[in-house]
């Protein structure tokens, strides 16, 4: 299955669909990245606080790394300057890589300068241990200060976006700036797949609810991130190319109408990076 690319800001190639690693650990994230690369993935999202960047690095050093698209994210208690560096470095060497395709912030954390952290991303380019920075669970007001003191162009970021939390405002944002919003939790951790209206649509075009959904992110020009340690799944969720939804069903979906987030952090998980 070869998967599309699409253009970031600043001309480097990003993987419209990827592989999700949060809560995979040990011999399962093993496994479960084996699968999804040996399947067609070639983009691999992890991070700092995810634990297992050392465990992926071992798979991936089987693996040619020129093909493969890397994403990681620092913890929002080490958004310094010189934790930044380290961190990366960290990370790095954890996933036997010269370089990230894609460093993100994970959360933003008031309590350390957003201009000392983008900064630091500045130099970790500058130094070509980064190809594209971003940022993660930035809101829209958060997003544009990022931008206005960013040295770098900000090509990403990364949130919560399922039919349950349909952030359009800031979707239209990013694609009105030539911003990629990807979608983590974008089966909102499978909870959505129970959806009426999924469901529905499932049987009418003989598609896996994850199929269905996946399919209308990639319509609204998303890059989702879907997270699977089964292998029916993992490889279920990269056919999404060899057919079509109608633009009425499409709308079905934006409809749906349901408010529901399946990840909300509490100031001690956004800073120690408990959770996604």
């Amino acid at each position: 299955m070869k998967i599309k690319d699409r253009k970031l800001k600043n001309g480097e190639k990003i993987p419209e669909i990827g592989f999700g690693t949060w809560n995979l650990a040990g011999k399962t994230v093993r496994q479960s990245v084996e699968e999804a690369l040996e399947a067609g993935y070639n983009h691999i999202d992890t991070a700092e606080g995810y634990s297992n960047e050392s465990e992926i690095g071992e798979v991936l050093k089987n693996y040619d790394r020129s093909k493969l698209f890397l994403t990681s994210k620092v913890l929002p208690s080490n958004l310094n300057y010189e934790n930044v560096i380290n961190s990366c470095k960290k990370s790095l060497e954890k996933l036997n890589t010269s370089y990230l395709d894609l460093y993100l912030i994970h959360w933003p954390n008031p309590a350390i300068s957003l201009r000392e952290t983008l900064w630091a991303m500045n130099s970790l380019y500058e130094k070509n241990l980064v190809k594209s920075i971003g940022v993660s669970n930035f809101s829209l007001y958060q997003l544009k200060i990022a931008q206005k003191i960013s040295p770098l162009p900000l090509t990403v970021n990364q949130v919560e976006f399922h039919p349950w939390w349909n952030q359009n405002k800031l979707l239209d944002y990013c694609l009105d700036n030539d911003i990629v919003l990807t979608a983590a939790a974008p089966l909102a951790r499978t909870e959505v797949l129970s959806d009426k209206t999924i469901i529905q649509l499932s049987t009418k075009y003989d598609k896996t609810p994850a199929q269905i959904v996946l399919k209308w992110e990639l319509a609204k020009k998303i890059i989702p991130i879907p997270k699977s340690s089964t292998k029916e799944h993992i490889r279920q969720n990269i056919k999404i190319y060899d057919w079509d939804m109608s633009a009425e069903d499409l709308k079905l979906i934006d409809n749906i109408g349901r408010k529901k987030q399946v990840y909300q952090l509490s100031i001690d998980d956004e800073v120690y990076g408990i959770s996604d």
